[in-house]
């Protein structure tokens, strides 16, 4: 009786970590994993209005960092399925992630947008399900814009970041980016270009095609290789 008490006081705690992190960590023989989930839109500095699906980049670093310590947890899986959001905060993760010591690999799921791609291109390994979408455009102004010279600097400045980030973390091509950046004909009333999973692959940007299993299991092969260091 006590065990199966245990056993569901633990089904119940992983629940609830769930919920409020979209975050779980699974215990294996072959190594302990903890599976972050990127979903819905990048909650930088604003709070996004009710209704809408964020991952807020507040939980997500201190996570991190936690992760990075923890002695339990061997490697990270980060599943992505985002539309993008604030640009800063999302590269905030990127950085965290692309910082690292411990195995990270990235699955994209759905979509992996806008500044869903550095934090696609982040892990040490990426993989993208064939049915997946990455958007690539350039940074976009929103709201009150004070139309000076400096402003126009500052998001060319942001952009180029993202670019060399993008280009220093994947096998991807910087005159390649850009060109995906600035196509006229792929995105209504925008510029840009929307790439499936093969495409993502065949540009350089994510390893390889591939689903959960194959994630998994190349963490593991990570996992078992720094073990061996």
């Amino acid at each position: 009786m006590a065990e199966e008490k245990d056993k569901s006081t633990d089904a119940e705690q992983r629940l609830e970590e769930i919920e409020k992190t979209g975050s779980v960590l699974t215990k294996n023989p072959s190594g302990n994993l903890h599976c972050l989930s990127i979903i819905g839109q990048i909650e930088g500095h604003y709070i996004l209005g009710e209704g809408q699906k964020a991952t807020k980049y507040e939980h997500v670093i201190p996570l991190l960092m936690a992760i990075e310590e923890s002695e339990e947890i061997e490697g990270l899986l980060v599943v992505l399925n985002t539309m993008g959001g604030d640009v800063e905060a999302g590269l905030a993760i990127a950085e965290m992630i692309a910082s690292m010591s411990k195995p990270t690999v990235s699955l994209v799921l759905g979509g992996g947008h806008s500044i869903g791609v550095p934090l696609a291109v982040a892990a040490k390994r990426s993989f993208i399900v064939p049915s997946a979408t990455m958007t690539i455009h350039p940074v976009r102004i929103t709201g009150l814009v004070v139309g000076v010279p400096q402003t126009f600097k500052y998001f060319q400045s942001m952009q180029e970041r993202i670019i060399k980030f993008i280009v220093s973390h994947s096998n991807a091509d910087s005159s390649k980016i850009q060109e995906l950046m600035m196509r006229p004909d792929e995105l209504a009333t925008d510029v840009g270009s929307i790439v499936d999973g093969e495409e993502a692959v065949r540009y350089g940007l994510i390893d390889g095609v591939g689903g959960l299993s194959d994630a998994i299991g190349a963490l593991r092969e990570m996992i078992k290789e720094s073990e061996k260091k």
